[in-house]
This record gives C-alpha cells, structure tokens and sequence, in this order.
C-alpha cells in the first residue's frame, strides 16, 4: 500500500487483551447511562441543590484555572528551558498532586495553609485570611490537583518548540518578554489550550482534597462532586443524574481536544513547497538605487574577537561580506551565536560595530540580524508580519513598519507574497522573505547561515544573484556561513577558513585560490592537496610516503607545506608515459562523476588524485571503474604552499 499503513491481522494475544481493556473501562461508564433515570432527569438536574452545587463548581473551577496560569504558565517555560540545581526535584514537585490520594492532597494543605499550619496563622495574623472552609479554600484545593496538568502540557509543547524561532525574533530586536508573547506563546497555544483544558475539567471534578480541605458547606464549598456524594446516600437515582452532568462535561473535553494533548508536537522549520514559479511573484530588481524607507546609512565597521570553543579575530571595513567556510563541527556556527551573545561555549568580547561596543549589551540590544539554516520564519505570521517584526519590536508603528516591510518584500521580488505564510512558501520564496525581514530591522551586522543551503541549483543561482545585488548596498558588515566553493568566491570580500574551531585563513578569494593553507580549501574549491615537507631542492615527500618534484625552487629543507595540483593538470594514460612528466605513478580508476561539460575521475593510488578530463578523453581511453591507469603531472602545475 502507498501513503498509508498496512492492516494485517490483529493477534488474538493483542487483540483479547486490549478488548478487556476497552470493555473495562466502559462498562462502569455505560452503567452511569443505564442507571439514569431519564424521565425525572431535567427536574433532577435543575433543583436548586444541584444549580447551586454547579455555580459554586464553575466559578472555584475557573479561578482554580486562572491560578494555574498565572503559576503554570511560568513554571512550565522554566522547567522546559532553563536549567538549574533541583530542576528534578522541582519536576517531581509538579507530578506529586496527580498520584497523590486526594485525601492526602487534602491533609498536605491543612498542615501547609490550615489554622495550625505552616504559613495558615501568618495569612490570619497579617492580612486576616483563612482558608479552609472557604470558598477560597476549594479554589486553592482545586489548583493544587489541577495545575499540574497544564504544567506538564505545556511543558511539552515548549519542549518541542525549536529554539531558533526565539533566538531569531531576539536578534531582531525584541525583548524577552515580547519573544514570548508574539512568538513563543502563539506557537505553544495548541499544547497551552489543551493543557488548560484538562486542568479545569480537573478542577471541576475535584473531590477528595476539597471535602478535606475546604470541607462541604452548601453555597460555600459545596461543589457537583461533594453534591453526587452526598446525593449517593439518600437519593441515588439523583446522584447518578449528576454524575452523568459531569461525565458529558469530561467527555466533551476531551473530545474537543482529540487527542492532541497526548504527543508533544515539535515545532521545527516550516518545509517549503517546491520551487516552482508563481505566476505572481515579480522579477528580482537586479538595481541598487532603490533604498528602504528611512535606512540606517551610517558605517558600520566590525572589529571582534572570539574565544572558547571557537577562536577568530575578524575586522572589516562597511559593505565587507566575509564568508565563513570549513568542514562540519569547525565551529562556524558557534562563532555567529558567540557575535549575537546566544552561547557559552564561546565568547565574543570585544564586538566592536561602528565605533560602539556591543559585547556587553543583551542580544536584542546590538543591531545584530540573523537568518539560521531554516530561515526560522515565524509560522503563525504572514510574510507581511515576519518581515515587520524586528520594527514592530524596535517601536516602529505598525503602518510605518508594514510599509518598510512591504518596501523590501518589493525588492526582493516577493511583494505579491505578503498575505502568505510561510507553509504556503516555495524555499527560494521564503529565503528572500527571510532576507526581507533581516534588511528591514535595520542592522548594523548581518549574519547568514548557509542561506542557500536548501535550495535546488536553478533557485539557488536566482537567489544568489539576487543577494550579491543587495549586500553591496548594504552599509555594515556581512558574514556568511557556506559549504559552496561558488557562494565563498562569488559573493565575499573575505573568506574565514575554520578547522576545528581555530582560524586556519582569513585571505581574500584570489589569495585563497592561489595559495590555500589546508588541504580541505584546495579540495573545497575543487584542488587537488597533499600535505608533506620539502627534503631537498625542487622535491617533496608527501605523508603516505610519495613524493612529488616541484619545478620552483622551494623554501628549504624540512618545511612542512602542501603541494597543491589542479584537477585540469593531471593527466591520465593506459600506458606508463614516456614523455616529460616528473611526476609518474600508477592507479585505479575508482569513481567518475560529470561536472559540467567536463568528467571528474578520482584514482586511488600513492597519492590518491583526481583529475577533469573531457569525455571525449574519457572515451579514448575506455575508462571504467576498477580500470588501471597512469597518472602524470608536470613538475610546472606543482605549487608548494609553506604553512
């Protein structure tokens, strides 16, 4: 079957269980439906009794509720995102009500806010309140059983949230209380709505620690449980009328929630629908003479040292793009999150941008814009409201900002776009509109990680296009992570070489290219590297034991460097050469990949190399995998970088 789960069989081993299981748990419910007196049952629901038991149940279960927000709601962001010494315990605090016995539940509050209790007599002596046998009293009760639902919904829901949608909203300039309620908040809402939910549908059923605690005082704290047990005595058809009102309230409850507070849904990035395009969306203005409503045109100059898990000294002058390139885990992320002050495991001090020292200053203070890998765009928005934000958040009104916001989504070629959400978005699309929103906050530092890094070639060359256009007309200073050789050369200034979070080389493009000082730069940008060390004039011994003649002169004995070949100098032959070529070894032909109009063919051998040949080439030779070849290189293509 396609698109959806097999349907075999049930074992009976399974099956029998789970079908007690079922009829278990039903038959005590389908009782309460059999024994309800159905002829008397709207009399008996509507005795003044049973009204006042349920006015008394609806409001102690709502200020119950509003309790728990007001407590939970900070608790449960606390315990998912903040760590801190007794973190278990006070987790363990949280679930102790739910497994508790209610009777307990019960003592446990008389001994902490009775009369007698620990801090009862403080409440009567200073601000004369007393809560058992009060109303307030089965509020408190209620809470106490009640919130822990909603702590631990809500809990979850923060939990799968992905940190990224705040740290971006932050790097946009909002507070931590604004990041919380413009985006942390709406996207919690289905798990904060559930939890809530079935923290009052707790409260409205409570029983044991109210009838213990607050005890049972008709119009005070009498509620519809107290009323069904007291009912059960003397009127039991009555009681079991009740019950049922409260068995179609829990049901209803859940019913409404279907299920969703069962599984903790993260939030991760939206996945953009193909890049296919729109009849709608307007041509990229490939002119920077267009500008933003009310820019910040100053100079920004960036001066930075970074230290700890990562190690760099940048300093660049306005309108300087630096693009951050090196392998995984070399730390370029972390040296973005150390500048924008959102990780310990670096540091960034000083941070120096435009003359001003930002190192100091909470992340949404330093003019510092952001766009991670997924361009965390916020989901509940429009591309409109996205773009706006970091505005919105600097105190920009809101028709001033939406019309910034619109200006940019324009230039950017997607303001026939502002109504959409990000879901509705292809990935070329809301990566200019994550751009969009960046531009518009008005930085003085911009950082870009692995922007184009989602998108398919055609897009990706449309994009880029498009981002070289506007960064050279922005005034500070830009940093891209990137693992395209194409992106590193086409679109920086300057290029940060990281290897395992220490600078290896901050060189322009064209330095880069002639003379890399690693051998994973000269394989990034498509070389062939082998690190070794000059013995003698004009000769290197490679690591694996090779060695290789160069035709100038090299620096001096025992100088550790790299011998650095292009694919296009190496040549291969069927039969050992008889020609010039200082450099002769044997291979196997292990892979051959097309790369433009050309063939890439890597032979394995004493070095390892790979040459670009043209299929034309390719066929001459009769090349196939596992094929032995000859390998030859002039000593002329052999270029010694000391390192």
């Amino acid at each position: 079957m396609t698109g959806g789960t097999r349907r075999g069989r049930t074992p009976w081993a399974l099956g029998l269980p789970a079908a007690l299981a079922v009829a278990f748990l039903l038959l005590p419910l389908a009782g309460i439906l059999v024994r309800t007196p159905w002829t008397t049952l709207p009399s008996r629901l509507g005795s003044h009794e049973v009204t006042e038991a349920l006015g008394l149940s609806l409001l102690v279960s709502g200020w119950a509720l509003l309790l728990s927000l007001l407590l939970g709601v900070p608790l449960a962001w606390l315990l998912a995102r903040v760590e801190f010494p007794g973190k278990a315990l006070a987790r363990c605090l949280v679930m102790l009500p739910m497994v508790l016995p209610p009777t307990v539940a019960g003592v446990a509050l008389l001994q902490g806010y009775g009369r007698r209790g620990v801090l009862g007599p403080w409440l009567e002596s200073w601000f004369g309140v007393t809560l058992p046998f009060s109303t307030a009293g089965a509020v408190l009760a209620s809470a106490f059983v009640a919130m822990p639902f909603l702590v631990i919904s809500l809990e979850g829901a923060l939990a799968g949230l992905h940190p990224r949608y705040e740290e971006t909203a932050t790097s946009l300039g909002a507070t931590p209380l604004r990041v919380f309620r413009t985006v942390t908040l709406p996207m919690v809402m289905p798990g904060l709505v559930a939890g809530a939910a079935l923290s009052w549908a707790r409260a409205l059923g409570e029983f044991g620690a109210t009838i213990t605690f607050a005890g049972n005082l008709p119009g005070t704290t009498q509620t519809l449980p107290l009323q069904v047990y007291l009912l059960l005595q003397d009127d039991p058809e009555s009681a079991t009328a009740v019950s049922l009102l409260l068995l179609v309230i829990a049901t209803a409850v859940l019913l409404s929630l279907r299920g969703r507070w069962l599984t903790a849904r993260k939030q991760s990035a939206p996945r953009p629908t193909a890049d296919v395009p729109q009849p709608s969306e307007r041509p990229v203005r490939a002119t920077a003479a267009v500008r933003p409503k009310g820019p910040d045109r100053t100079p920004h100059p960036l001066r930075a040292k970074v230290t700890g898990a990562t190690t760099a000294e940048l300093s660049a002058e306005p309108g300087t793009t630096i693009a951050l390139v090196g392998p995984n885990g070399a730390g370029k992320t972390t040296l973005l999150r150390a500048l924008l002050g959102l990780t310990d495991r670096a540091e960034a001090e000083p941070v120096t941008i435009g003359g001003t020292d930002v190192s100091n200053l909470p992340p949404h203070k330093r003019r510092i814009a952001w766009v991670p890998q997924d361009n965390a765009l916020f989901p509940h928005l429009t591309a409109l409201a996205n773009t706006a934000y970091g505005l919105r958040a600097q105190g920009v009104p809101k028709a001033e900002a939406h019309d910034a916001a619109r200006h940019w989504l324009d230039r950017l070629g997607v303001g026939s776009l502002t109504h959409r959400r990000p879901g509705e978005l292809s990935g070329g699309q809301a990566q200019r509109v994550a751009l969009a929103r960046a531009l518009a906050a008005r930085p003085r530092l911009l950082l870009l990680d692995e922007p184009l890094a989602a998108l398919d070639q055609a897009t990706r060359a449309q994009v880029r296009h498009t981002l070289r256009t506007h960064l050279a007309d922005f005034p500070g200073v830009c940093l891209i992570v990137t693992h395209d050789p194409v992106e590193a050369v086409s679109l920086a200034d300057r290029i940060l070489v990281l290897e395992g979070g220490r600078t290896v080389q901050y060189a322009s493009p064209v330095e880069l290219t002639r003379h890399p000082r690693s051998s994973w730069v000269a394989r990034m940008l498509g070389r062939n590297a082998w690190q070794g060390t000059a013995t003698a004039e004009r000769t290197l011994l490679l690591d694996g034991g090779a060695s290789l003649v160069a035709a100038d002169p090299l620096p001096g004995r025992a100088t550790s460097g790299l011998a650095v070949v292009g694919p296009e100098a190496v040549s291969l032959h069927v039969e050992r050469p008889g020609s010039s070529p200082r450099n002769v070894w044997q291979g196997t032909v292990r892979e051959i990949t097309a790369q433009g109009g050309r063939l890439r063919v890597l032979v394995t051998g004493e070095p390892d190399v790979v040459a670009e040949i043209t299929p034309s080439a390719a066929a001459e030779l009769a090349l196939k995998e596992g094929l032995p070849v000859w390998v030859s290189i002039k000593a002329t293509e052999v270029t010694f970088v000391a390192l």
